[in-house]
């Protein structure tokens, strides 16, 4: 099948990765792409974001599927125009999208489904923003209702922190924040494809936001991520499809709203049980590159079920006994203000260490066609082992091979996992 697939960081480079490598694809289009889906498919530049631009690319390339990675397509409606031109598509309209989009929307949904998650205000006005602060205490949890990025959450002890950033979430142009109750316990990533009626849950895996080694420092889109969870419950990803995924998709087709793509269900394994402590309507970064590097079965094929509607027809997904880790590197000043443009060197050196491959994000070409840094999160590093210490030490051997200057990176992703 020919593939068009959307978006420009790594979480786009392992899902080409994956199906660029499949026998099912016979032509894969990556729109805009990065210096690393050059090297397996073919990048065209356009607007990701623009609806009517790639409708004419799907029809110029005669695309089967096209998949879209980044979250700001889908509530742009990118995924309900190409539908509209009958190109089957992987992605939800801007209605179910807005399960990212808006949390307050994503609060309502889980209500009405009977989805176990926190207690929330949705605030409107500073006073409101106080008094939920004062109501449900510290530790605070305040996110911006709206598209953020994966930064737009702020957990902190320090009220002072928490409404400054909730104030900072009002100050935007129709902005609302959401002050939720603090979930105990670790947190679990379960991706779930969905084609509207049936749900098929892909391998849990574990993400880490803070900047820092353990866990200090801002929240950022995401430093690194492992799978499997061997601590996790073994039915854990069957416990999401029953109490979580099923019933948010029944209540969407409910609505008479059908979500057909990727529902992330970001998790809290609490106390009580477990919690949902967001939803995304796409694949994650940076859990989908260690996801994808352990998938066996074929991903395209799934991802088409799913768009066409045939999922229940579909096998569930297979995995490899083997760990993947996946170590991101960033750029200086991230997730701040970054210095970009800095030369990037040792990626072969990388790759040559047995189970590891490299991901690009924010890389671009200069002038004389070398690697340059051009965004906040910059490469994720990849490693297979048997174990999840062994995919760790390799991600690690194989980083410490990567030079650029001022680059920054966790040294505890995986740690004692």
């Amino acid at each position: 099948m020919k593939i068009l697939l959307l978006g420009s960081g790594a979480r786009e480079h392992a899902l080409a990765r994956a199906l660029a490598s499949d026998p099912a694809t016979t032509e894969l289009v990556v729109a805009p792409g990065n210096p690393g889906t050059a090297a397996i498919a073919t990048n065209i530049s356009a607007d990701a974001n623009d609806p009517e631009a790639v409708v004419a690319l799907a029809r110029q390339m005669g695309a089967d599927l096209v998949v879209i990675g980044p979250e700001a397509p889908l509530v742009a409606g990118v995924a309900d125009a190409v539908r509209a031109a009958g190109i089957a598509c992987f992605g939800p309209g801007a209605g179910a999208a807005r399960l990212e989009g808006s949390k307050a929307f994503a609060k309502e949904v889980m209500a009405s489904a009977g989805v176990p998650t926190a207690k929330a205000a949705v605030c409107d006005t500073p006073a409101e923003l106080e008094a939920a602060l004062d109501r449900f205490g510290a530790p605070h949890v305040v996110k911006d209702d709206g598209l953020a990025a994966g930064k737009g959450v702020v957990v902190t002890p320090d009220r002072a922190t928490a409404l400054d950033h909730g104030l900072a979430c009002l100050a935007k142009q129709g902005g609302r924040v959401v002050v939720e109750d603090y979930l105990d316990g670790p947190e679990a990533s379960v991706f779930c494809v969905c084609d509207g009626a049936t749900v098929r849950a892909l391998a849990p895996a574990q993400d880490f936001k803070r900047l820092g080694d353990g866990d200090t420092g801002p929240n950022t889109g995401g430093m690194g991520s492992y799978t499997p969870l061997t601590w996790a419950p073994a039915d854990l990803a069957e416990q999401v499809v029953d109490t979580v995924a099923q019933p948010v998709i029944d209540e969407l087709a409910r609505r008479g709203t059908a979500f057909i793509g990727l529902l992330y269900c970001g998790l809290a394994l609490t106390s009580r049980g477990l919690r949902v402590v967001e939803f995304n309507a796409r694949f994650g970064d940076p859990e989908t590159q260690a996801v994808l590097a352990r998938l066996t079965s074929s991903l395209p094929e799934l991802l088409l079920a799913a768009a066409t509607g045939r999922l229940a027809e579909a096998p569930e997904p297979t995995w490899s006994a083997r760990a993947a880790v996946d170590v991101v590197l960033a750029a200086p000043g991230y997730p701040g203000t970054i210095t970009t443009g800095g030369a990037i060197t040792g990626i072969e050196e990388a790759e040559s260490i047995d189970g590891v491959h490299v991901l690009h994000a924010g890389t671009g070409r200069d002038d004389d066609g070398a690697l340059i840094a051009t965004g906040g999160r910059v490469l994720s590093i990849v490693a297979l082992g048997e174990s999840v210490s062994d995919a760790r030490e390799r991600a690690y051997q194989a980083i410490s091979r990567i030079h650029l200057d001022g680059a920054q990176y966790r040294t505890d992703i995986a740690a004692g996992r």
